[in-house]
């Protein structure tokens, strides 16, 4: 995968002889052969990146720099893999290091959390060199994802020497985190709550959401430390967030608290604000960084890591499907038992009549600004962020409400303006896209659908089939919500693919201002 040795189509003779190869008249040179491939050169492997056009430096003459070069080129791969960028991003960096290093030939492999690194001897004869570093552990680091980009710029533009860039490297390495903990956990507290705000929920959803999520984070930080596997601390982040909003819904209902909700405060906790406070809960937990790393290496021809970023991926989602199932399989016998008459909400709408227009684009900006907290994105990058989730959310909102969209192709237009604009901004910025577009695509992953897929089949179940619309439509619900995150992640890697022409004069700019 990412071989650097490839074969390219070149455009000059034939350089069979033309003893081998009969002459053909001039009418009928249409029926000629293709030229035979060439190597495609390192350099020519970064078109349409940010790193293209790099300044080369003297080729390499002794194993000790050629093993300098590699060594830099494989911790930057290493740094990224962690920070969870897509393996295409992953190669262009480590392509772009070793051709500016001075290294003329290279041979990458990526394979989901290994990189492998090999480059031929300068002396004859000799073994090449081979480099393998392997990611065991992966970070919600955008920050360092950000230093890393800026390093690779940095060392592209030129003036760097490799001693150099040892030293920085060496320097992002022992970069400490932002953000202390308790704000992160906040972050995953305020996604959760701006979700619940933009399907319609009321403040008793709203504050629901927002502490669930806080406590299901320190729960999945307790298990993490631990050292339980994350399938289970997500199947206990799902489990936690169904319970805690079915008490509040309980608390309501019962007839001290609930008179004196009615009382003293406005709203009140209904049947479908207990499937909100869930909802924004399930988007606060789902791996959405990965899920679009892994659609971007299986549509950018990389299906050995897709395959094992998907299979992570299904992994989590499965650890909070079944601690949901489990929640509602509790509550939905405890309803029965007591007769309190949950229902399943109905269909996903974005035109709530409870939530106007102006706050759904607000909530977008706010859970884009907190999920890049949750991310550790830098703070100069908190502002293009929530413009980047105010586009997302008002795009999806008002192609749904006015122009009557479905839901999925509304999402995938919506992510795609996301991904075009968000790229050109970070370049801007000195950030890779992913810094912008997860963060501001993270308000829309398919929360409800997923409650409500797993609402409607275990209903199912344990209620008979009267509670459901028909059966398997649990299935088609969960489906439905794959076509979202499926819409989401290719609609975000097509913007970002389209606007690549546009990007080279921002690209020359920096450049130039390194220089």
């Amino acid at each position: 995968m990412g071989q650097y040795g490839r074969e390219h189509g070149t455009t000059g003779p034939n350089p069979i002889s033309e003893n081998t190869q009969p002459v053909l008249a001039p009418r009928m040179r249409f029926l000629r052969s293709e030229p035979v491939t060439e190597p495609l050169p390192i350099a020519d492997a970064l078109k349409n990146t940010p790193y293209r056009d790099p300044n080369v430096l003297a080729g390499v003459s002794d194993d000790s720099a050629q093993y300098k070069a590699l060594d830099i080129a494989v911790r930057v791969g290493e740094l990224l893999l962690r920070c969870g960028a897509s393996t295409r991003d992953v190669e262009s960096s480590v392509v772009a290091v070793a051709a500016s290093a001075g290294l003329r030939r290279l041979e990458v492999d990526i394979t989901n959390q290994a990189l492998l690194l090999q480059t031929p001897s300068p002396h004859p004869g000799h073994p090449p060199l081979t480099m393998l570093r392997v990611a065991r552990s992966s970070t919600r680091d955008f920050s360092r994802l950000t230093a890393v980009h800026q390093f690779v710029e940095r060392l592209v533009a030129g003036g760097m020497d490799l001693d150099e860039a040892t030293k920085q490297l060496r320097r992002i390495q022992r970069m400490p985190r932002l953000y202390p903990r308790w704000l992160v956990s906040v972050a995953f507290g305020g996604l959760a709550a701006s979700v619940a705000t933009i399907l319609g929920g009321s403040w008793m959803a709203v504050a629901v959401a927002f502490v669930s999520a806080i406590i299901v984070d320190r729960i999945g930080r307790v298990l993490s430390n631990l050292g339980v596997p994350s399938f289970y601390s997500a199947a206990a982040g799902g489990l936690a967030s169904t319970m805690l909003a079915w008490l509040a819904y309980m608390s309501h209902q019962s007839h001290l608290v609930g008179e004196y909700v009615a009382t003293h405060l406005p709203g009140s906790m209904t049947m479908a604000d207990f499937a909100y406070a869930i909802s924004g809960g399930i988007v606060a937990l789902l791996p959405g960084r990965q899920m679009a790393s892994a659609v971007e290496d299986a549509v950018t021809g990389y299906p050995v890591t897709a395959s094992g970023r998907v299979l992570t991926v299904i992994l989590a989602c499965a650890g909070i499907t079944v601690g949901v199932g489990a929640g509602l399989s509790l509550t939905l016998s405890l309803d029965n038992a007591l007769d309190l008459g949950l229902q399943s909400p109905g269909v996903l709408r974005y035109d709530s009549p409870s939530t106007t227009f102006l706050l759904q684009v607000a909530c977008g900006a706010l859970g884009a600004v907190c999920s890049a907290v949750t991310m550790r994105s830098r703070v100069r990058m908190l502002v293009p962020t929530a413009v980047m989730g105010a586009l997302g959310v008002g795009g999806v909102t008002f192609l749904v409400s006015s122009i009557g969209l479905g839901a999925t192709t509304a999402t995938a237009m919506a992510a795609t303006a996301v991904g075009f604009c968000a790229r050109l901004l970070a370049l801007r910025l000195g950030a890779p896209a992913l810094v912008l577009v997860m963060p501001a695509v993270s308000p829309m992953l398919p929360g409800l659908r997923i409650f409500r897929g797993m609402y409607e089949s275990v209903s199912g179940s344990l209620l008979g089939a009267t509670r459901v619309a028909q059966s398997g439509v649990g299935v088609t619900t969960m489906l439905g919500a794959v076509g979202i995150a499926l819409a989401l992640s290719t609609g975000a890697l097509l913007g970002d693919v389209l606007s690549a022409p546009f990007d080279r004069p921002i690209v020359q700019r920096r450049r130039a201002r390194r220089r």
